[in-house]
């Protein structure tokens, strides 16, 4: 009965085509536009999907700046931070959560900034989380990400 009329056809055709023109329409027009970082500002990062699984690799990220957070090799206590942009220093530390710790200055091993190294005294304890703050052409990068990353599989119960 509906589907006879050619203009009703025509019309559930046509509305769900325009719903998704519109809403990218409006995401161009009245969206937040990306803007480069400010010297002297802060800025965190998003914890991407590996942070919380034992994937011994923890990918961070704000727009184009990307780090990755990893363990050199397996059982080893050190960790290694490698940036998509020269970084003029990182530190990090290590604590359970509402814990204070101080942070550690990681030392650069390339001299462009992108590879950072950090040896850790103690393997991170289920719970834990890493603060991670890097700099780079002014600006500071944040960020507080879970040790499941560098957990073994047994640590989880798996």
């Amino acid at each position: 009965m509906v589907f006879t009329n050619k203009h009703v056809v025509i019309a559930m055709i046509v509305a769900p085509v325009l719903a998704v023109l519109a809403w990218f329409a409006a995401g161009q027009f009245a969206g937040e536009k990306p803007q480069a970082a400010i010297p002297g500002q802060s800025y965190p990062l998003v914890e991407k999907s590996n942070c919380r699984y034992p994937s011994g690799a923890c990918d961070l990220e704000n727009e184009e700046f990307h780090l990755r957070l990893a363990q050199i090799t397996e059982g080893s206590l050190e960790l290694v931070l490698i940036s998509s942009h020269s970084l003029d220093g990182a530190v990090l530390g290590v604590a359970m959560p509402g814990e204070d710790s101080p942070p550690t200055t990681m030392r650069a091993v390339d001299g462009q900034g992108l590879e950072w190294r950090l040896v850790l005294g103690n393997e991170p304890l289920p719970g834990q989380r890493i603060r991670l703050v890097a700099m780079a052409g002014g600006s500071s990068y944040f960020a507080d990400v879970a040790t499941a990353f560098l957990q073994p599989q047994d640590h989880l119960g798996n």
